[in-house]
């Protein structure tokens, strides 16, 4: 065999630089950050035939993004021009290389409520005075909808005893929630449809065992997520509050007083007037309450003929006792049902569906209340 001469040198140096090159621009589905900026490339070789061998080392043992970012780095390299073949290998970080992961994240360390007072980050809280609303569907398809528009969005599951969301947004296949990688102590949240999510049900083994926890443990729940999850630079953060007005409501207008609040009923009084306490609470904690949804509102049949299950007027009706709007009138959509069951927000599945196109106009009244920082009105606008 052919010992490389120095032309071959050259070119294999030049060729193992471009593969790394190439490598180092693939996104980490889990961190959003390209992997040459994460330090998740390890030794590259090539040789004057065009075959390469590169190393990605992944945070932790079964990272659930392993199969992706194999795949992705398969076509960068693969598409680089010289080479010939592309033999991926997937190790593990050191723990002195998750140290430097982590700090690179979070610089310093610091376990501090980044979406506190004076954070460029939206906290959007969906709120309803009884469960059975949709108010964790409203939830999912406004971040979602917020994400296709560009935005930067992560999630969070508040409604510990009831959640739901993994479900919804489908990281929970076959009723088991997708895990949170963690960095030490340091949870990443997984992403779906572009959003990055977090609940109580991503820690619970069994999904059909109920959360029995007391009001001091569903703080330290709340606070733990908002203080050890690395969600990132965030344009909004959604939450799912429980229905009602206990402990839960009150830990986030403790922690979150910048919070927005969009209140959800249905269009009959049983929902509406107990919606309107829910609305109450945001105010006693100095919440601005954005405005009302109505969920399962008339629907229009093929035949012209409407269908209002529920009555009508709940909207309206608790809009009016709390001095604010309806910002939209969901209709009843067995569309949007069936693309809860699938996991998929029917934002994305069916964005003509009559659902959709009024969860849109919640997007738009989102978007364009200015969020107000030392008396500047800045809004903001998805890419």
């Amino acid at each position: 065999m052919r010992r490389p001469d120095q032309a071959d040198v050259v070119t294999i140096a030049l060729l193992t630089d471009r593969v790394r090159a190439a490598a180092g621009t693939v996104i980490d589905p889990e961190l959003r950050r390209p992997l040459s900026d994460l330090g998740m490339i390890g030794s590259v070789v090539a040789d004057n035939h065009g075959a390469v061998k590169l190393e990605i080392t992944l945070t932790v043992v079964g990272c659930p993004a392993a199969a992706t970012i194999e795949r992705d780095v398969r076509a960068a390299v693969g598409a680089v021009d010289g080479v010939t073949r592309v033999d991926v290998t997937m190790g593990v970080m050191t723990d002195a290389q998750r140290l430097a992961l982590r700090e690179s994240l979070r610089p310093g360390a610091t376990r501090s409520n980044p979406f506190g007072p004076g954070t460029l980050t939206r906290v959007i809280a969906v709120a309803s005075g009884k469960g059975g609303v949709g108010k964790s569907s409203i939830t999912v398809n406004l971040a979602a909808e917020l994400a296709r528009r560009g935005f930067a969005v992560g999630v969070i599951d508040a409604d510990v005893y009831g959640f739901s969301v993994p479900a919804l947004v489908g990281l929970a296949p076959e009723g088991v929630s997708v895990r949170p990688i963690r960095i030490d102590d340091m949870i990443v949240p997984p992403v779906a449809h572009d959003m990055k999510v977090l609940s109580i049900g991503m820690f619970v083994e069994d999904h059909d065992v109920a959360v029995a926890w007391r009001g001091p443990m569903l703080q330290r729940t709340i606070s733990q997520f908002l203080t050890d999850a690395w969600f990132g630079a965030l344009d909004f953060l959604v939450l799912d509050l429980p229905p009602g007005t206990g402990d839960v409501s009150i830990t986030v207008g403790q922690l979150l007083p910048n919070a927005e609040i969009i209140v959800v009923t249905t269009p009959q009084p049983s929902a509406s007037d107990v919606a309107v306490r829910a609305g109450s609470l945001a105010r006693q904690l100095n919440h601005h309450i954005i405005g009302v949804v109505e969920n399962m509102a008339e629907r229009v049949l093929d035949d012209g003929t409407t269908m209002s299950l529920f009555g009508s007027g709940g909207g309206e009706r608790t809009a009016a006792k709390l001095g604010t709007s309806v910002i939209a009138t969901v209709p009843l959509s067995t569309t949007l049902r069936m693309d809860a069951d699938a996991g998929i927000p029917v934002v994305l599945a069916h964005p003509g569906d009559p659902a959709s196109l009024a969860l849109g106009q919640l997007a738009d009244a989102v978007v364009r209340r200015p969020n107000r920082l030392g008396g500047l009105s800045v809004e903001r606008s998805g890419g």
